[in-house]
């Protein structure tokens, strides 16, 4: 069963459809919307500010969610898959994202809607991310524009396919 666990008087609440692996983390002021999924090993720690997940929001094996004490909360919107092992701390995260493996999301930045930040990139605090974009290295940089295809498949596809695997391990 998941580690899921109160603090300050703050409990995790998520919609419905939600896949929590076994071994998941999910602690203190968190609101997770429907057909969201954590995976194994993965944490989202509301302990020390608030931490607000939209709707097909999938967290990879690994990754951590968390915020900046007094400062600044998480907030992810629609459609987004954090990848494996990604860090995503203190920041805000719009619609159809798609954080890569390994990446890094410092504190206060700004994803906007339809755009990839690229597996094992480093996104700077303060950082605006550009919709319709990809950001790759480190620090993060702009490096393409994404197309409506692009978009759809490398974006939407995920979101849509990690409903699936979540599934698929439903009892």
């Amino acid at each position: 069963m998941a580690l899921i666990r109160s603090i300050k008087g703050k409990s995790p609440v998520w919609g419905d459809n939600c896949y929590i692996a076994e071994n998941a983390t999910v602690i203190g002021d968190v609101v997770m919307g429907k057909d969201c999924s954590l995976w194994f090993n993965s944490v989202v720690r509301g302990d020390v500010h608030y931490i607000k997940i939209g709707d097909q929001v999938n967290i990879q094996d690994g990754a951590v969610i968390h915020c900046t004490y007094q400062k600044h909360p998480t907030v992810i919107g629609n459609k987004v898959s954090i990848g494996h092992n990604a860090l995503v701390h203190g920041c805000t995260v719009h619609d159809n994202v798609l954080i890569g493996m390994g990446a890094i999301v410092m504190d206060n930045c700004v994803i906007h809607s339809n755009s990839i930040i690229a597996a094992g990139a480093v996104v700077l605090e303060n950082t605006v991310v550009e919709s319709g974009c990809i950001y790759a290295g480190v620090p993060a940089k702009k490096v393409k524009e994404l197309n409506e295809e692009q978009t759809s498949r490398l974006i939407e596809g995920i979101a849509n396919n990690y409903v699936k695997y979540a599934s698929w391990l439903e009892d």
